[in-house]
């Protein structure tokens, strides 16, 4: 048999090879067909995959819905914590404003009490001027006080006189303070006013039954004050009508 025959059976006979006919599909058609495909295998896989977490005691949602709580809970006890912190703020400045009240209180306390003590003290003397009231012309120191004041070697007095006896009149003098002192291991002794000071006026009294006296004098910073004693002179006259000491703490 000739080789052209034979090819032409073995093209065209009972052993050719098979033919596919095949329908033709647009390229976009096959991509969209991709893509849907994909689509729902991710769903199907996303599913699948919750589905396994919930079974295995995971729940995306939950999770969500719990942080959501998780966050406005923070977001309230925010508001709660600047609520606190301007009442705490609140609280301080009236917690300062009692503190100085409170001590300005003590202050008007105190004072009272001084003021009490100062009173008392007033009421004796005026017993005491009334006992003496009928008695001999005479004038006394009734009442002294001496203490350190705010700056250094300065010394603040307070003096009571009383002037007793039938005859009413007024008592011109002067007063005189005697100091004893230690300055640099020394003892020494200072009268004040002494007879270098120019003005001598707020030492000067004129008074009917009695007068307070109050006023301050300077000493050396370094001197340790440790008695005073008060003379009270009459006008013109050289020894003193009446004396007084007080000692110093």
């Amino acid at each position: 048999m000739p080789l052209s025959l034979r090819a032409l059976r073995h093209r065209w006979g009972i052993a050719a090879p098979r033919l596919t006919v095949r329908t033709h599909v647009a390229w976009h058609w096959r991509a969209l067909a991709v893509v849907v495909i994909l689509s729902i295998s991710l769903t199907l896989a996303r599913w699948m995959y919750d589905t396994g977490r919930r079974f295995a005691g995971f729940d995306a949602t939950a999770l969500e819905t719990e942080v959501a709580t998780l966050r406005q809970r923070v977001a309230d006890l925010e508001d709660e914590a600047e609520k606190l912190r301007a009442s705490a703020n609140s609280n301080e400045s009236r917690l300062a404003i009692e503190k100085s009240a409170a001590a300005q209180l003590a202050r008007q306390l105190k004072a009272s009490e001084v003021e009490i003590v100062r009173l008392r003290e007033d009421l004796a003397f005026f017993d005491n001027l009334a006992a003496r009231g009928t008695g001999e012309d005479n004038v006394a120191v009734s009442r002294v006080k001496v203490e350190n004041d705010a700056l250094p070697g300065e010394y603040r007095y307070r003096v009571l006189l009383t002037q007793g006896g039938r005859k009413e009149r007024d008592f011109n003098g002067r007063l005189q303070f005697v100091v004893s002192a230690q300055l640099r291991g020394r003892d020494v002794t200072l009268v004040i006013p002494d007879d270098t000071m120019e003005d001598a006026a707020p030492y000067r009294i004129n008074f009917r039954r009695f007068y307070r006296a109050e006023g301050s004098f300077k000493v050396d910073p370094g001197a340790r004050v440790r008695a005073v004693q008060v003379r009270v002179f009459e006008q013109g006259a050289d020894q003193p009508r009446a004396t007084e000491s007080y000692t110093l703490l």
